[in-house]
């Protein structure tokens, strides 16, 4: 029978501060940025940070006046995939908490930490969007409406079944699968979503919104990257997870997120003039072999450029997203736009 995981107390004087594992190691719980096991991480917290933002942060006026001026199958979709996404973020933020109680290395609960923040920050920046454009009774509405959506509900009980999984039985192999579900849902589900707030961006409408959706994107991208150097340490540090079995579990659960991403693209913006579903479903892939090379692993669809460049708003350079090992890698850091640096550069 697999090991499980003990929660960690919060102090263990007799250990040294420099964790012996991420998880089933030794640490006495005091963090000393200076004396940590991996000591990139601290440049990937400082990233972390240097993204903090705030939803209050971004004037809606602009899309307030907007709003009226959509047609209404733009309004459907728009209210459709923000509650949507939120739905998705809703998940991370105790998620990442509960990974922290058996997270050994206090680097990696700090940035966890922050990565639970920053989604509890996403999850609110919906529902100021919301506020900003319907009353409360159309956002109450919206919210039952994606926990309804068989589609969305198909969708979310992929990265459910993981973290409820792992919540019930919090051992190494489910730690695992947290993780590549997390990447799943930070680093491919979002995209449909980010597609479509682009598109009217695209067009000159909808920009406050879509400069959030940047900053979102940002922090998604950073997490996903996060995630999958936590994986591959976990697996270095566990060679029992580095198992065909384990390789196979990555490669099927993420082409079973490609088809569920494909499948909400093409049911939510089937009636979005001007987007390409069959260059989305490239794009998709195109995601999904990034993944997989953030991770160490071969790519398992077609290689191709960007089909979709315009939805990439921010540089490859920004997050490191090649097979060489992460530990030899240089820190990239980006800050948060700004009156000098705003969406369109970026």
């Amino acid at each position: 029978m697999e090991q499980t995981l003990n929660k960690i107390k919060l102090l263990n004087p007799e250990y040294p501060n420099k964790a012996t594992g991420i998880v089933n190691g030794k640490a006495s719980g005091l963090l000393n940025w200076n004396d940590i096991a991996y000591p990139e991480m601290y440049d990937l917290y400082q990233t972390l940070l240097s993204n903090f933002w705030k939803a209050q942060e971004i004037n809606m006026q602009d899309d307030i006046k907007q709003w009226d001026h959509l047609t209404s199958t733009e309004q459907d979709v728009f209210l459709r995939i923000n509650t949507q996404l939120a739905s998705l973020d809703s998940l991370q933020t105790p998620t990442m908490y509960q990974v922290m109680d058996y997270v050994t290395d206090p680097s990696f609960k700090a940035i966890f930490a922050v990565i639970s923040q920053q989604e509890a920050i996403h999850n609110e920046s919906y529902s100021y969007i919301l506020s900003s454009l319907v009353p409360t009774s159309v956002q109450k509405e919206e919210f039952n409406r994606a926990k309804e959506d068989p589609i969305v509900k198909k969708r979310n009980d992929l990265i459910l079944a993981s973290y409820e999984q792992f919540r019930d039985e919090p051992t190494p192999e489910h730690l695992f699968k947290l993780a590549v579900n997390s990447i799943n849902l930070e680093g491919i589900y979002f995209y449909a979503g980010f597609a479509f707030f682009y598109h009217l961006a695209r067009q000159q409408k909808m920009m406050k919104t879509s400069t959030m959706i940047s900053y979102i994107q940002r922090d998604e991208m950073q997490h996903a990257y996060f995630v999958s150097q936590f994986l591959r340490i976990l697996i270095s540090e566990n060679p029992s997870l580095n198992s065909q079995k384990n390789i196979e579990y990555i490669y099927s659960t993420m082409k079973e997120a490609a088809t569920l991403e494909k499948e909400w693209a093409h049911y939510v913006l089937k009636d979005i003039e001007g987007i390409s579903l069959e260059e989305f479903d490239h794009y998709v892939e195109y995601l999904v072999n990034k993944r997989l090379r953030q991770i160490g692993l071969d790519p398992v669809y077609e290689e191709r450029d960007n089909p979709m460049p315009w939805i990439h708003v921010f540089s490859d350079e920004m997050i490191n997203e090649t097979k060489s090992d992460f530990f030899e890698q240089k820190s990239r850091t980006y800050s948060k736009v700004t009156n000098s640096n705003d969406f369109d550069e970026l």
